[in-house]
């Protein structure tokens, strides 16, 4: 498993993650009053924080893209 996302795609996937989790949580929106959206968003928050913290992305593999440095 190398690594396949870069350090500005990662602190955009973990603030992304972060707030996918608040508004479903805490923020009390009718949208996320319903449960597909709110479970919805949960899971993509949640997996958008594991790609940010495992620096993999398994799309990315799949689609050829890489955008962190290669050294």
């Amino acid at each position: 498993m190398t690594n396949n996302v870069g350090t500005i795609d990662r602190t955009l996937r973990a603030a992304l993650g972060l707030v996918l989790l608040y508004l479903a949580i805490f923020s009390g929106l009718a949208l996320f009053a319903a449960p597909v959206f709110k479970y919805g968003a949960v899971i993509v928050g949640i997996i958008m924080l594991l790609t940010a913290t495992m620096k993999f992305c398994p799309v990315y593999t799949l689609l050829g893209i890489k955008t962190c440095r290669t050294r």
